[in-house]
């Protein structure tokens, strides 16, 4: 679960009641552990709940409120994806520590020079629950149906890359309340400023062109919204070579793959998807995973280790219990006494969450979430990359998150937060800042115009954008008018180009270098990172930009050669989107990563929290023996 340090303004009173009992939950639960009553120094508490664990290997596990839907290609989020990823198993799966992929169906995997075929080659004794093979053909099938899917399909940019694949725009799937950041957050739907030829199958000969101006904007927008045209049929890219041999064809190259087809979407399903259809079919559903769905009622659904499951032995749970919960409190309660074994997925109050931080059954990681501030390079004087990244590395992002946000989040000086990128990130560096933005002809931050900043009504929203503004004012001598509108009018200024920056907020569901950047950059897979009209890239060929007309008390676009203001090398013509083509044009300000919260009782084993909110029930045991230790004196 994500953290939510907002203030109570905007919540309704029955939400702040709510919140406020969490709170109170705790710090009475926290006083009788320490036993505070005494006199004396208070014992100090190990855990925050040491109960014994059941006598089965069975895990009881609170992830939220009840699933909705159990088909891999609607799940977006848990609860759904965490009984997906236990009943059903992909070509892959990822290591719940490091995120590498792994053998799921497929037993090994290899791809083509350029990265864009690659062969899966299934494992034989691969079983359904019934007892049948599951061979390469239920890709095909089921990955058909996604495509046929469309919008319905759960974040479908995540198969955008394949080859007949990308027939609609791409989005992002908005699960549960449309809460901001940080708590349950604002999932921003992504279109694709340019969508791949419905008639080819690779990648554009020409380089694709940004829109520069409004009224290309408005007429892109006016294109999205118009009724749909059936495409043209697409070759479709995935093949069954043999029984036990699939080819995916791509797009764009991608060296994730195989990372990628570990997300829930991209799991088979048994048949053609009419059985998620059907009112209480659960029990029936022929699925392929570790586990089979048992039972299924308004308690919750309770999984068994699958008979057939080709690795049976290596998995240590008999059963996994989902316990369904409506609010935090009623899971901190039910952990308390002992009723579940681990929580996720629960919307803990920031007070609640530093007094359980001390307990060593509290968890907590950075989540694959970004909250960013989007360029319009449409406008001037935002096309210079040079003030792109004046105004990126003016923001002391350490501060904000530790001070402005209490340690709730953790600072973005980069745009994913799962890569391993090395030495490509933004610093907080105001001389640097100062120099970038005098060599783009705006010393002291003399004649730049002021900045407008869009934001969603939100009070943390708020609070964030007063803080960039200050120091913007403090380090560069820029002014900011913040602008607050509802989300109805902010995709409206998006369309009109009406803003120089906007907030925005995204969930990256999956480990994939190439479909995260495009869903941060709303941006088509096979689209590469080009250049804004003024940039420095190419110092030395600097031009006049005749559309970029400056205001009289602003700097001309003709400037004297610069060198190149960051270290990292420049994109090279043709260059695909990566993170570090993406961190050096710098179309977006990356401010903080979310962090993820839960509570794991001391006696489970393998449960694993990830940046993706990932954990393998695979990996899990029970030690039935363990013992809840008596505290200790400070």
């Amino acid at each position: 679960m994500i953290a939510d340090p907002d203030t109570t303004a905007n919540l309704r009173p029955t939400t702040i009641r709510s919140r406020l009992t969490v709170a109170i939950f705790v710090i009475a639960a926290a006083m009788t552990a320490a036993g505070c009553g005494q006199l004396n120094r208070p014992k100090a508490e190990t855990f925050y709940a040491q109960t014994k664990p059941p006598k089965q290997q069975e895990f009881r596990w609170s992830n939220g409120k009840a699933p909705k839907n159990l088909d891999p290609a609607r799940a977006a989020a848990a609860p759904e994806t965490d009984v997906v990823r236990g009943i059903y198993e992909g070509l892959t799966d990822l290591d719940a520590k490091s995120l590498k992929p792994i053998p799921g169906v497929a037993e090994r995997w290899e791809s083509s020079s350029d990265l864009k075929t690659w062969t899966f080659y299934l494992r034989r004794d691969a079983r359904w629950s019934n007892g049948e093979t599951v061979t390469a053909n239920d890709f095909v099938r089921s990955w058909k149906r996604l495509a046929e899917l469309r919008e319905k399909a759960a974040n479908n940019y995540l198969f955008g890359n394949i080859v007949g694949m990308a027939r609609t725009p791409a989005t992002v799937v908005n699960p549960g309340d449309p809460v901001d950041f940080l708590g349950n957050p604002v999932f921003d739907n992504v279109s694709p400023l340019q969508q791949m030829s419905s008639n080819s199958n690779s990648a554009p000969e020409t380089k694709p062109e940004f829109k520069t101006d409004a009224k290309t904007a408005i007429s892109d927008a006016a294109t999205e919204t118009a009724p749909r045209i059936e495409p043209v049929p697409l070759r479709f890219g995935v093949e069954a070579v043999d029984e036990h041999t699939l080819k995916v064809e791509l797009v764009s190259p991608d060296k994730d793959l195989p990372g990628l087809v570990a997300n829930p979407v991209f799991r088979p399903i048994y048949g053609d998807g009419t059985a998620f259809d059907r009112t209480g079919a659960e029990k029936s559903l022929v699925t392929n995973g570790p586990f089979r769905i048992a039972e299924s009622g308004n308690d919750g659904l309770v999984l068994e280790r699958a008979e057939h499951y080709w690795n049976r032995k290596a998995v240590g749970l008999e059963r996994v219990r989902f316990v369904p919960m409506e609010t935090a409190e009623k899971a901190l309660e039910a952990y308390r006494a002992g009723s579940v074994d681990a929580i996720t997925n629960a919307n803990f109050e920031p007070l609640a969450l530093k007094l359980l931080a001390p307990y060593e059954d509290f968890r907590r990681t950075t989540h694959s979430a970004l909250n960013y501030y989007e360029f319009n390079t449409r406008s001037t004087p935002f096309r210079d990359r040079r003030v792109r990244e004046a105004l990126t590395i003016a923001i002391d992002r350490e501060r904000l998150a530790e001070g402005e946000l209490e340690g709730s989040v953790e600072p973005a000086n980069k745009f994913l937060a799962i890569s391993d990128n090395g030495k490509f990130e933004v610093a907080y560096d105001v001389e640097d800042a100062r120099g970038h933005l005098a060599a783009a002809g705006y010393p002291n931050g003399e004649g730049f115009p002021k900045v407008r900043l869009v934001i969603n009504r939100n009070n943390l929203q708020q609070r964030i954008a007063r803080f960039v503004a200050r120091m913007w004012k403090q380090n560069l001598n820029i002014d900011t008018d913040i602008i607050v509108k509802e989300p109805a009018e902010i995709e409206a200024a998006r369309v009109s180009g009406d803003y120089d920056l906007m907030r925005r907020g995204v969930v990256l569901p999956a480990a994939d270098e190439l479909a995260s950047l495009a869903a941060i950059f709303r941006t088509d897979q096979a689209i590469l990172l080009e250049p804004a009209a003024d940039t420095t890239a190419d110092a030395g060929k600097r031009t006049k930009d005749p559309s970029a007309s400056p205001s009289p008390s602003g700097p001309s676009a003709m400037t004297e050669p610069q060198p190149a203001p960051t270290a990292s090398p420049a994109p090279q013509p043709g260059q695909m989107l990566s993170e570090e083509a993406a961190i050096f044009e710098l179309r977006a300000i990356p401010l903080y990563f979310p962090k993820s919260y839960a509570m794991v009782k001391p006696y489970v084993s393998g449960f694993e929290m990830n940046s993706l909110d990932a954990p393998s029930l695979k990996e899990v045991s029970i030690d039935n023996d363990w013992q809840p230790r008596p505290a200790t004196g400070e």
